[in-house]
């Protein structure tokens, strides 16, 4: 009878946490507002012809210029801001350095200017290191804001459910550690592994600022992350109310993770962004997945489609392109080829078995030219026969765990034509990628990690449906 009674509990409690409401504010899609200054920014490594490697870096550049010119308020939300896995010595930018160096130099020389930053508690490995980052902020009147995951659904209840019974009221300490890190060299405790199992985060990749000009918001696919320092990143930069509609989703997740003191403008009262003719929207969560869907669901015969995608494995988004490719869609699909993993290497898994579909139905497909780094890049574009042209690009993966409510992930929508200056830089860059340059191979062929195996692609359909998986 004891034993029922347990097999209950935990069926009802997976159950709940998968189903159960999120906290008010999240999985929202805001208006489109019209926006000043849209810019479409990307970080990229490349091989030349001689299989040296090179990289470029616009986006945490223009991110440290936001925080340089911020006047009352600085907020960021970001998944990886940690030294875990990266060094100089092995190439990598400081990035996780100069972000943190960027907002005590802006607080240090303008007291009056406010910033806060929202994050993941894998930055403290979920309670189980000191991160000397947040301390440095801290001491500077900066305060960290760790997101409260257990507010969230839980993506992987065949465990969750159980970690919630047990383990989840036992907290964390970064004292007393046994067990390797698994990402640094300070011993962790049992309870790191536990809450890791849980593959679930604050996935969000956001900056607001009030510059000289009005609010500036940035959203992307890149972490102030030493290790990430080489991935391939896309952003968006603009002005306007949109960008206060962004600071409006932040607040929320600082609200229902503990709350901040710091002060907070009026957003009520927020002029119209100049009629530039380019329209900007803010997605989080689910509301991402529809927007993607309506994208491609309203691709017609001769428009043109191209997704650059880390994860690629969402059963619906998948079958929405095979259907597009169907009607007569120019589709292009370009993919991380899913191998590296900060040092460690990868089966592949999902992108190669998705992959395997898209091709067997006679969809182009290319590789990512990664060479230790991850093509990290999250965006999906449509260019219309008509001159018009969407951008969807942000934080989520098109997976289960990033579109369906699971993890907190923040996307923006713009509408523009096609010559628009951030459409056509969203264009070029996927063109250069896509056919390479006479010294820049950015691509490879659908062959080169083709993987048929049946076994692995039912693994990734298990994996995807039952969230026993890390993507």
């Amino acid at each position: 009878m004891f034993l029922l009674g347990l097999l209950a509990l935990y069926l009802l409690t997976g159950a709940y946490h998968v189903h159960k409401p999120l906290p008010d504010g999240l999985d929202t899609a805001t208006p489109y507002r019209q926006a000043d200054q849209v810019e479409f920014l990307a970080d990229t490594t490349w091989l030349d012809a001689r299989g040296r490697q090179h990289s470029e870096h616009e986006i945490f550049d223009a991110a440290l210029d936001m925080i340089a010119q911020a006047e009352s308020l600085i907020v960021a939300d970001f998944f990886l801001l940690n030294r875990f896995a990266g060094s100089a010595d092995a190439g990598h930018r400081p990035l996780s350095g100069e972000f943190v160096k960027g907002l005590v130099e802006r607080r240090a020389a303008r007291p009056e200017v406010n910033a806060l930053l929202i994050t993941d508690p894998f930055n403290t490995l979920y309670g189980g290191v000191m991160q000397p980052l947040f301390s440095r902020l801290e001491a500077h009147g900066i305060p960290v804001i760790e997101t409260d995951l257990r507010r969230l659904r839980d993506s992987n209840p065949a465990w969750s459910a159980a970690w919630r019974i047990c383990c989840e009221w036992f907290g964390n300490s970064p004292h007393g550690g046994w067990l390797p890190n698994p990402v640094g060299e300070t011993p962790v405790t049992l309870r790191t592994y536990l809450a890791l199992l849980n593959f679930k985060a604050n996935h969000r990749k956001t900056l607001v600022t009030d510059g000289p000009d009005g609010w500036i918001g940035l959203v992307t696919s890149g972490n102030p992350h030493d290790a990430s320092s080489r991935h391939h990143n896309i952003a968006v930069r603009f002005q306007g109310p949109a960008a206060s509609d962004l600071l409006r989703t932040e607040l929320v997740v600082a609200a229902f993770s503990g709350g901040t003191t710091i002060p907070v403008p009026d957003l009520t009262q927020q002029n119209g962004g100049v009629g530039t003719g380019t329209e900007i929207r803010v997605l989080t969560e689910s509301r991402i997945r529809d927007a993607a869907l309506d994208m491609i669901d309203g691709a017609e015969e001769g428009d043109r489609l191209d997704l650059l995608m880390f994860y690629l494995s969402h059963r619906a988004v998948v079958r929405a392109l095979l259907d597009a490719w169907q009607r007569g869609v120019d589709l292009r699909v370009l993919l991380d080829p899913n191998r590296d993993a900060f040092g460690r290497e990868k089966k592949g898994i999902p992108n190669r078995q998705v992959a395997m579909e898209l091709h067997a139905a006679g969809v182009p497909v290319r590789w990512c030219n990664t060479s230790g780094e991850q093509c990290h890049a999250k965006m999906l574009l449509v260019r219309g026969r008509d001159g018009d042209a969407t951008l969807l690009a942000g934080s989520a993966n098109f997976t289960r765990r990033n579109l369906d409510n699971f993890n907190l992930e923040t996307n923006v929508q713009v509408r523009a034509d096609d010559d628009a200056p951030v459409m056509a830089d969203a264009m070029a860059f996927f063109d250069a990628r896509w056919h390479n340059e006479p010294d820049r191979v950015h691509s490879l062929p659908f062959a080169e990690y083709a993987d048929h195996s049946r076994l692995r692609y039912w693994r990734y359909r298990f994996m995807e449906a039952t969230g026993l998986s890390s993507f």
